[in-house]
């Protein structure tokens, strides 16, 4: 179902997270769960996987990950802000160990000047703490953005367990 890389990294994350005895969430907007969908494709993910939070509306992040209205409507959805209280948001209300997050415009219509096209943030909280990424992919069209999201989110995860 998805490429190799992506199944390799999410096979490292289950690993990583397995082998440290922790739980991961996912807090998703533009990649409509295929984070949670990659790594709950690996055989054994029930043991780390716990739940995937699909908020493409600001209402669902307020609503199911606790990003207050404010802070969206201050930053934007497609923010460093937002990106950071979802994933604390997830991680604080599934009850894990890690959780990431994913923001950003996929494309092709929905950007702007300040957010464009294949722009995206990531978050990963972790017990060490939340880290912050963004990456803008450029306009390499919807399903590259989402795939690359991806890939990027899986890295952050794996990183976060490397190193606990």
């Amino acid at each position: 179902m998805f490429p190799d890389d992506i199944h390799d990294l999410a096979n490292a994350v289950i690993a990583a997270a397995g082998a440290r005895s922790w739980t991961v969430a996912t807090a998703e907007s533009c990649t409509g769960g295929l984070v949670a969908g990659a790594l709950t494709a690996i055989s054994g993910s029930s043991a780390v996987v716990d739940r995937g939070f699909v908020t493409y509306s600001n209402a669902a992040k307020s609503e199911l990950l606790g990003v207050p209205p404010a802070l969206i409507v201050d930053h934007g959805a497609v923010s460093e802000a937002v990106a950071r209280a979802m994933a604390l948001g997830a991680r604080d209300r599934a009850g894990v160990d890690l959780a990431v997050s994913i923001t950003g415009v996929a494309g092709p219509g929905g950007g702007t000047a300040d957010k464009p096209v294949g722009r995206v943030h990531f978050a990963c909280a972790s017990p060490s703490g939340v880290e912050h990424m963004v990456c803008s992919f450029g306009e390499i069209g919807r399903e590259a953005v989402r795939l690359a999201s991806v890939r990027v989110a899986l890295a952050m995860l794996q990183t976060a367990c490397e190193r606990a």
